[in-house]
């Protein structure tokens, strides 16, 4: 079905056919080409790392981390149940127990209070998922992570550009993870980045990344030809998504910005439904920088969510709900988790509503959103 406000519509914001165009006619298609190494530099500079690899997707990355942290069986891993199956399976895939904690039903990020109760003996690493854009508590997932000497595996996601205490997300824990999904604030179709400050780390990256092999040592001049050296596989890229994506990243700040107006609109416009109770508005603490990379309320419960969803469709507008609980999943059973396991997680998860909301979202469309939301309400607009 073709909507008229659909949920999410890819954009175009510079000289992205241009650069792949241009990827084309230099004659370097396939991976690690130049747009390659300027996204990668980019990068570099506004996360202020050492490293920082494009990869295939952020699950690429994930899976890249899970590697570069020596997750093995036996091992345990903390992770929200409310996130893409993609979190759970670079871990999973890697043979380890998968230990699920509750969500806060502020931020729908990791529990921190719940962190301390799940780490065992056994606990190898902490991957917090930063939703919507909106930080983690940081402070204390670093603090019991030192304490007990794991890693953390940023899911970032949903999360370039944002922050928590002025610094970027992605860049706190040992690695980082990006999306650069065309649902993303930043695109290219398919893609992600793995970025990290632990030199030890970088030094091993590198190789997991080019298929386990030292072949970027030797472009550097560094050795006198390059062969298998350690386990990874094709986590590159094609250069033309690199063209792409550099072009993005070239206008980051614009695109920010241009979604931060039509989140502030949302949230100022739909207050009055909030203040008589009917939905939630997202929280984004104080200490934490948004991206603004989506917009989702909390219904008053499922069934009330379904029934909107239906309203906007018949309008002509797709909203749509987020994830289905990792640990209530088929996958979820085999592993030993069920429904009622993790009761908040399950309840907000029923209730979350996300509204259209991408880069060419006019002011018109945006106020038929709004307006028809109120519609359902059976509720006018008020205006001044």
């Amino acid at each position: 079905m073709n909507y008229r406000i659909p949920f999410n519509r890819p954009f175009i914001v510079g000289k992205e056919l241009f650069y792949m165009a241009q990827a084309v006619v230099e004659g370097h298609t396939a991976g690690d080409g130049h747009f390659t190494r300027r996204c990668e530099s980019a990068l570099r500079n506004r996360l202020g790392v050492p490293l920082a690899l494009i990869t295939t997707s952020c699950t690429a990355a994930l899976e890249m981390a899970a590697l570069l942290c020596g997750i093995e069986s036996g091992d345990e891993v903390i992770l929200p149940s409310y996130t893409f199956v993609s979190t759970a399976n670079a871990f999973y895939l890697r043979g380890a127990k998968l230990v699920f904690v509750e969500i806060r039903p502020d931020t729908l990020n990791l529990d921190e209070t719940r962190l301390a109760d799940a780490i065992s003996s056994r606990t190898k690493a902490i991957v917090p998922v930063h939703y919507a854009g909106v930080a983690c508590e940081m402070d204390v997932i670093m603090r019991l992570a030192r304490k007990h000497e794991l890693y953390v595996i940023e899911d970032a996601a949903q999360a370039i550009e944002a922050s928590y205490k002025g610094t970027p997300l992605g860049t706190l824990g040992d690695v980082g993870t990006f999306s650069f999904h065309e649902t993303k604030s930043v695109i290219c179709g398919e893609g992600g980045a793995l970025v990290s400050a632990d030199e030890t780390l970088c030094e091993r990256a590198e190789i997991v990344h080019e298929k386990g092999t030292n072949r970027k040592e030797f472009f550097r001049g560094e050795v006198d030809k390059y062969t298998w050296v350690d386990v990874g596989s094709s986590y590159a890229p094609s250069d033309l998504l690199a063209a792409f994506l550099y072009a993005q990243l070239e206008h980051v700040q614009a695109i920010t910005a241009r979604r931060r107006s039509i989140y502030e609109y949302y949230r100022d416009e739909l207050g009055p439904l909030a203040a008589r109770g009917l939905l939630t508005l997202p929280s984004v603490p104080e200490e934490c920088g948004s991206n603004y990379t989506s917009f989702h309320v909390l219904m008053a419960d499922e069934a009330t969510r379904a029934a909107l969803i239906e309203h906007l469709k018949s309008k002509g507008i797709l909203a749509v709900f987020h994830y289905v609980p990792l640990h209530t999943s088929p996958m979820g059973a085999r592993i030993g988790y069920g429904p009622g396991d993790l009761p908040v997680t399950e309840g907000i998860s029923k209730r979350v509503l996300r509204l259209p909301l991408y880069y060419d979202l006019n002011l018109d469309d945006r106020a038929d959103v709004v307006r028809e939301v109120f519609s359902f309400f059976g509720i006018q607009i008020p205006r001044d």
